[in-house]
């Protein structure tokens, strides 16, 4: 179990996945930096955020809800959560919303920019909020889906034994990174380019012993003019 003030943020696995060095330039340095993908990325987030919650018949949408686990030491918050009017539901699987009669089935939903695709940081991101819910209202949560913005579709997702390991594992490495407090070398790869922080991180300068030096003498010498 986590205190209340060793929690870390739900979204920081999403970066722990894509690269280590990149969470921990964010999560130990508090390096930011946007490009034109986090800054349409975080647009699409604070506009679901401000919406209002929604009810269209048997179907209700939370916007923004707060979600924390002591037992992951995660917190954040969810773009959507529907919940779903259901008749039969299976013990544990449904809850009473207040103002509302009958049981209610969760299901996450996260908005990300971009189509359609798999990506296995966004689906460890969902099943986080979905672990994060289960905990804090006792039930389970079978499944969330992906919302990709550009093409105005989601994907499924399930979360099965195995997504949840990935999910429980990220998150132990995640604050095995915190504590340790140090933030890991640089390695480029081809991923580098459409990385927000590259400016901050120069992977090409910080990779290999001696190349900061090498990397700082090219930056900074005045080539020379032929006559």
């Amino acid at each position: 179990m986590y205190g209340e003030e060793e929690l870390l943020p739900i979204s920081a696995l999403q970066h722990l996945l894509f690269c280590e060095r990149r969470a921990a330039l964010i999560c130990l340095e508090g390096q930011w930096q946007d490009n034109i993908f986090t800054a349409e990325g975080g647009l699409l987030h604070e506009q679901t955020h401000q919406a209002e919650t929604e009810h269209r018949g048997n179907l209700r949408l939370a916007r923004g809800l707060w979600l924390r686990s002591l037992t992951l030491g995660l917190y954040g918050r969810a773009d959507v959560i529907e919940f779903q009017l259901v008749g039969d539901a299976q013990p544990g699987m449904a809850i009473p919303l207040p103002d509302a009669d009958g049981l209610w089935r969760p299901f996450p939903v996260e908005y990300k920019r971009g189509r359609l695709r798999s990506e296995e940081s966004f689906e460890v991101q969902l099943c986080a909020q979905a672990l994060c819910l289960e905990e804090m209202r006792g039930i389970n949560i079978p499944a969330g889906a992906l919302y990709y913005g550009k093409t105005r579709r989601r994907l499924e997702i399930s979360f099965d034994r195995a997504i949840r390991e990935r999910t429980k594992n990220a998150a132990n490495r995640l604050h095995e990174l915190v504590s340790a407090g140090i933030t890991p070398p640089a390695r480029p790869q081809a991923k580098c380019r459409s990385c927000s922080l590259v400016g901050v991180c120069l992977p090409a300068a910080t990779s290999q012993r001696g190349d900061v030096k090498r990397y700082l003498k090219q930056a900074t010498t005045t080539p020379e003019i032929a006559p």
